[in-house]
């Protein structure tokens, strides 16, 4: 027999005491409830896009809508406004349509057909892209939007001004009269094209020639580039407008002095990897060569299109040693930019990579410049739109009331010189990219691609308050404004 003092059912009782002691003190919890399961996205997976959604009218479509658009595309190759085309539209997440049409390169009626997997020059594209590799930078504190440019690029410290009267530079003994500027530009007004640097793509004053004169942007790298910047002055006293400029290439050069690294490979560790952009680079390699579209022009004796040759004072795109431009070298396909599009509809993360925090997509999409007015959308002069402003690297639809155009509050955009163009429209959770090939004169009448495809687009939009059916002769041309 036990000498315990406890017998077995004593100790069970007692036991069962405590526990509820126990118990009274400490309440179950509510079970909490499940983590709601994680819904794959389609951009998740690295090769999209690569065809339009099953269910196109799940997305806000009509079907009547978006074949409009496509016939819309197809007839611009077919009337010779270009060789060929290759378009994308994405809403929700998904693709609604992804279509190409023509030539990529050789003869514009017979040569080696476009594909969706063609290459494109995107010139001034590079410029947002550009600007997400600043804006990285910024977000670890190495420099911040007050900071004045020469703090990070000491060669162009006391850049002084052309002064100007009755709407000409002032002139004395063949040369400039120049002045001390107000204050040196900031990086916020480098960021923005309000720095006052000139770039000499157009104009006659002695900044945009001097530009030219010295070749800045047939630059062999960009410490030559810089060292020519240096010597040339600014163009506008910082702050007082709106000009579109070297300051993207400027920030290349940040980028790569900020970050210890070659431009390019900046950009390929910290953008391109992780966002799926295995297509876009500085160059194209033997590999990728046979994709890549060639350039064309309306020749207006011919009445047709024809080839553009190859500019002889600086190395070709198949030149691994070419400039890094960030302002407008960037080689890259409809796949790539579309990515990069529906990275920021996502607020800075795709297929799980965040490469910029939300805040920072806030902050490239706010209107920067107040009320100057932008005179060019990248691709073309414009006299500048109402309700337009610019924020960090691209342009921003900041009051719709007044733009008279369908994109949502917030749309953010811009193009290249040889006309491709995109638009992000978050509050309709859409972008868009288009992809050409074409520089130095358009056939009469041409269609105008960004305005007759976003009518097309929001045309397309089932939700479009009342939209009137498509007319049958919508896919016609329409003036160019």
């Amino acid at each position: 027999m036990s000498t315990h003092p406890f017998t077995l059912g004593s100790r069970l009782a007692l036991a069962a005491a405590s526990f509820a002691i126990l118990a009274a003190c400490n309440p179950t919890e509510p079970a909490k409830p499940a983590e709601p399961a994680v819904v794959a996205k389609a951009y998740d997976d690295a090769a999209w896009p690569a065809a339009p959604a099953a269910d196109t009218a799940a997305l806000g479509f009509t079907a009547e809508g978006l074949a409009a658009l496509d016939a819309r595309m197809a007839k611009s190759v077919d009337d010779q406004d270009v060789a060929g085309m290759v378009y994308i539209l994405g809403k929700g997440g998904d693709i609604a349509a992804f279509g190409a049409h023509g030539i990529q390169s050789g003869d514009p009626k017979t040569g080696t057909p476009i594909t969706k997997d063609s290459l494109f020059r995107i010139y001034s594209m590079s410029k947002p892209i550009t600007g997400v590799a600043m804006m990285q930078l910024y977000e670890k504190g190495l420099w911040q939007m007050d900071d004045p440019v020469s703090k990070h690029v000491p060669e162009l410290a006391g850049l002084q001004v052309l002064t100007w009267k009755d709407g000409k530079p002032v002139m004395k003994d063949g040369k400039p009269v120049l002045a001390a500027a107000s204050h040196e530009p900031t990086m916020k007004e480098l960021m923005s094209h309000t720095g006052g640097f000139g770039y000499g793509l157009s104009g006659d004053d002695p900044v945009n020639t001097a530009f030219r004169d010295t070749g800045v942007l047939a630059s062999a790298n960009l410490e030559e580039m810089i060292g020519k910047i240096k010597d040339i002055p600014l163009i506008y006293d910082p702050g007082t407008r709106w000009y579109y400029s070297v300051s993207v290439d400027i920030q290349g050069y940040i980028v790569q002095k900020l970050s210890g690294q070659k431009f390019g490979d900046y950009l390929k560790a910290n953008i391109f990897t992780p966002l799926g952009m295995n297509d876009t680079s500085f160059f194209v390699t033997d590999a990728t060569k046979p994709r890549f579209t060639d350039v064309y022009h309306w020749d207006k004796d011919k009445s047709a299109l024809v080839a553009n040759v190859d500019r002889p004072d600086r190395p070709g795109f198949d030149n691994p040693a070419r400039l890094e431009s960030g302002g407008g070298g960037l080689v890259s396909s409809t796949h790539d930019y579309a990515r990069f599009a529906q990275m920021f509809l996502n607020k800075g993360t795709l297929g799980g990579n965040q490469v910029i925090k939300p805040e920072t997509v806030e902050l490239m999409r706010t209107n920067a410049i107040g009320d100057l007015r932008l005179y060019s959308d990248g691709t073309t002069a414009n006299p500048g739109l109402p309700g337009v402003g610019f924020g960090m690297d691209f342009a921003v639809y900041d009051d719709t009331s007044v733009t008279g155009q369908p994109y949502g509050k917030g749309t953010h955009y811009w193009g290249g010189a040889a006309g491709t163009w995109f638009w992000i429209d978050p509050a309709n959770d859409l972008f868009f990219v288009g992809m050409i090939q074409s520089m130095g004169g358009a056939r009469p009448d041409a269609m105008n691609y960004r305005n007759e495809s976003a009518k097309l687009v929001y045309g397309a939009l089932a939700t479009a308050a009342a939209a009137p059916a498509a007319p049958a002769d919508a896919a016609k041309p329409t003036t160019t404004p």
